[in-house]
């Protein structure tokens, strides 16, 4: 999953080297921390968290593939 939102996030931003995410296990979801440089923060949040809102569609329909639950967090 982290990688997914690893690859996502450098297509979108202008600095895809500032591009970090770490996963973290839990006993009932997977969350998935995202961090990017602070210019990029709208980019990847979008027009009203459109753009958030889609990533952590994709996170979904991946991890109820795989039966787990995935959560996206954007971290300033």
């Amino acid at each position: 999953m982290k990688e997914l939102v690893e690859l996502i996030a450098r297509a979108l931003v202008d600095r895809p080297e500032a591009v970090r995410a770490q996963e973290h296990e839990g006993s009932q979801a997977t969350v998935v921390e995202l961090r990017v440089a602070d210019g990029d923060l709208g980019k990847v949040i979008g027009k009203q968290g459109r753009t958030a809102r889609a990533i952590r569609t994709i996170l979904g329909a991946s991890g109820s593939k795989q039966k787990k639950r995935v959560v996206l967090e954007i971290v300033e």
